[in-house]
């Protein structure tokens, strides 16, 4: 498993930390126990396995409800 971090512009609402986290939930090659969307600080942290889905995928899933990613890093465990 490679552990995300996605950094998104600010979150203005807490419903869309909802609709972020319940996309990224729904990506088949991630851990949906590992996914955290932090409101304060507007990050998205994941677990995801990289042999099924890559972390583009993940960012696109956030950007196509309208939330833009600054940037994204990825450890590989």
């Amino acid at each position: 498993m490679s552990k995300a971090t996605i950094q998104l512009e600010a979150l203005g609402c807490p419903s869309c930390m909802q609709k972020i986290e319940n996309a990224v939930k729904s990506l088949n090659g991630v851990d949906q126990d590992s996914v955290k969307v932090m409101f304060n600080s507007s990050k998205v942290k994941t677990d995801f396995d990289e042999a099924i889905l890559k972390i583009e995928e993940i960012e696109s899933a956030i950007e196509n409800l309208g939330y833009p990613v600054i940037k994204s890093k990825v450890k590989t465990a």
